[in-house]
């Protein structure tokens, strides 16, 4: 699949890490570093513009390794780019440890994801069909 992207940073494009990476690494783009504080979110810009195609969204995800090490992620994981979307692709991150940590430009903050997604169309019901589940949820199934 191609997609047309725009790049005002001076980072290289997302790319992915290895042959079978689902994600493509993003990195910011930033005139100074940023500080965030333990608890403290912020939209960190990365200077890309992308062109999803129709019937396609990019889902912003954590990196696994910046998470666990550094306590960093993404606030609303997965984040989505929709297609029509043409502004600049900013990344929500929160820093959920108990010490600061600084982002510089052209660090590794995230992975891009390019997926296929259905449109619905509700179909206004009176009765849903029974299943052996049924109302039960939020760890219903595990219980005994």
């Amino acid at each position: 699949m191609e997609i047309r992207i725009i790049n005002k940073s001076n980072n290289e494009l997302p790319a992915y890490s290895t042959k079978m990476s689902a994600g493509m690494d993003v990195r910011a783009y930033l005139p100074e570093p940023v500080l965030l504080k333990p608890l403290e979110r912020k939209l960190i810009p990365t200077g890309l513009f992308v062109e999803i195609p129709e019937g396609y969204e990019a889902q912003i995800r954590p990196r696994s390794g910046l998470a666990l090490k550094k306590g960093i992620t993404v606030l609303n994981s997965p984040g989505t780019i929709d297609a029509d979307y043409r502004g600049e692709v900013g990344i929500i991150l929160i820093n959920l440890s108990n010490v600061d940590f600084v982002i510089e430009s052209g660090e590794r903050i995230c992975q891009m994801i390019i997926a296929p997604h259905e449109t619905v169309q509700w179909n206004l019901v009176e009765k849903l069909e029974d299943t052996i589940r049924g109302v039960g949820g939020f760890g219903h199934t595990g219980k005994k």
